[in-house]
């Protein structure tokens, strides 16, 4: 009989997780504690933003092979094999990550296990996490050690996460069991019959995938941006430095990009957690680096506010400034730790007035931010505005006309952030252009 599925947690992951698994054909029930979240994905509405995701939600809700619920003991009647995919946010005050979420999935869901079943963390989580969970799982459930745990990390991009579900790059499996890597492999036979490779391992490795792919990206995107505040004292243009750089197959062009850096609900809390695990394990030594990934990221955003309270002379009070983004990268809703809004929210404090557009994001930042201007369009953000701050770089804001934009702005002065135009045609329309690591 054919394994059905349920998903804890359905957050950006586990709503991305639940469709897609409905749509490689299995039977999938998602659960959230969050009544109203479940209304929306019953109703087949997103509670975020994720291109080519709702269309498969609502064809699966439509054929039956996906639903939701808010009952544990449903779940555990329903289902051969439970993912959780619930967050590992942050501690306040804290490196460390937040595993109650996680930790309450189990105590929840481990005593109504009557029966053999697979057990999958694919959530982020500290090094160790994996068989502290198996034991405590083993002893909660009434079916004891068939109640298994596996792990199997995610390794979704937002504004990707279709594809990167159905067709990833790669699969990765900690295991303990040759039942459990019987159950994976099944699941994920669609996959692996298209050539997409599987990898075996044991708990602690899948555990530091993960992590270990979010650190080695963030120090590339900080060597970069490290290397632009090298480029400015210098008088030298980082994205040419950054081209050249790309045509060595040592190296590679992605990530390369020199700008404002990166935000969101991952990388940053990820490499964090990294680091406090790390210092738990007696091994702090070994990641020390990250403390000056995170610190380069953070100073992107301090020079950012600088550069554009130099083209205003000194000072944001009496002036208007216009920001273009708000979400922590493109095709994406998500606002968590976004550079764009950070930055938004300084120079406010700083006396600017400050208004935002994003094409996607303006209900989330609304929310967080009630304390900034908000713009219908581009060229609302802008108007009257005395510089421009390009800080997300969607599609729409890289295609802008410089001269119809230069029509509504009291001063044609802007700040690309993200080294996402061509500045020559905009210096050409009269502009005044600055950019991260560019003379």
């Amino acid at each position: 009989m054919a394994q059905r599925l349920t998903v804890i947690g359905t957050g950006y992951l586990g709503a991305t997780h639940a469709a897609c698994m409905a749509e490689l054909g299995f039977e999938v029930l998602g659960i959230d504690v969050d009544a109203d979240k479940i209304a929306r994905l019953s109703a087949g509405e997103l509670p975020f933003y994720e291109p080519g995701l709702e269309p498969i939600l609502r064809r699966n809700l439509e054929n039956g092979r996906l639903r939701f619920t808010t009952s544990y003991d449903e779940v555990a009647e329903f289902g051969d094999v439970h993912f959780i995919c619930v967050g590992t946010p942050q501690k306040p005050g804290e490196y460390a990550a937040d595993m109650s979420y996680v930790d309450d999935t189990i105590t929840a869901l481990a005593p109504r296990l009557t029966r053999a079943c697979l057990v999958i963390g694919k959530s982020t989580v500290p090094v160790g996490t994996a068989e502290r969970l198996a034991r405590r799982l083993a002893r909660l459930a009434p079916a004891g050690d068939l109640a298994e745990l596996a792990w199997n990390p995610e390794f979704l991009r937002e504004g990707f996460a279709v594809e990167d579900t159905l067709h990833p790059d790669r699969i990765v499996i900690g295991v303990e069991s040759d039942r459990a890597e019987k159950v994976l492999r099944e699941i994920y036979a669609p996959m692996t019959a298209e050539g997409i490779p599987l990898i075996v391992t044991d708990y602690p490795t899948s555990e530091l995938v993960k992590v270990s792919a979010n650190a080695f990206l963030a120090t590339k995107i900080s060597f970069i941006n490290a290397m632009a505040e090298v480029c400015e004292a210098a008088h030298a243009d980082v994205t040419k430095l950054s081209e050249a750089l790309s045509h060595d197959d040592r190296i590679g062009g992605k990530f390369l990009g020199p700008g404002l850096g990166f935000g969101g609900g991952c990388l940053p809390k990820d490499i964090r957690a990294f680091m406090a695990r790390a210092g738990e394990l007696g091994v702090d030594q070994a990641l020390s680096f990250l403390r000056e990934v995170d610190a380069i990221n953070i100073r992107r955003r301090i020079r950012m506010v600088d550069l554009a309270r130099e083209l205003l002379g000194g000072s944001f009070i009496g002036r208007t400034v216009g920001v273009l983004g708000a979400a922590f990268k493109p095709n994406s809703d998500d606002i968590r730790d976004s550079p764009a809004l950070d930055v938004a929210t300084t120079i406010r404090a700083q006396g600017g007035n400050v208004t935002v557009y994003d094409p996607q994001a303006l209900d989330n930042a609304r929310r967080a931010h009630p304390e900034l201007a908000y713009g219908t369009s581009a060229q609302d953000a802008v108007a009257h505005a005395h510089v421009v701050l390009l800080l997300t770089e969607w599609r729409e804001f890289r295609e802008l006309d410089p001269d119809e934009l230069g029509a509504v702005v009291a001063e044609r002065n802007i700040v690309d952030g993200r080294n996402a135009l061509d500045p020559e045609r905009w210096r050409a329309a009269g502009w005044h252009y600055r950019a991260l690591g560019r003379p």
